[in-house]
């Protein structure tokens, strides 16, 4: 299993969900962390995506830490305006 590490914005995306909706990303989070995906964000992109319903969750794999660094939460359009700030 890889160890989560939060990034500092990932706290103010986290915090705008619905508590119900935190739940699932917290369960969804669980199974990256046992198993990390391999979907890029975009064909190219150094960020991971995983999907909760209409939301995405962004991380990074970093294997030789064996940890998985979480960047942000949010809805559809809210990580394609998030990726387009990265670059």
């Amino acid at each position: 299993m890889y160890l989560p590490v939060f990034e500092a914005e990932w706290n103010w995306h986290f915090r705008k969900l619905e508590k119900e909706l935190q739940v699932r990303v917290g369960k969804k989070i669980q199974k990256i962390l046992e198993h990390p995906q391999k979907r890029h964000l975009m064909a190219g992109a150094r960020f991971f995506v995983g999907e909760v319903g209409q939301h995405r969750i962004i991380y990074r794999v970093f294997e030789q830490a064996n940890e998985v660094r979480f960047y942000f939460v949010g809805g559809h359009k809210e990580y394609e305006c998030w990726y387009k700030l990265q670059h």
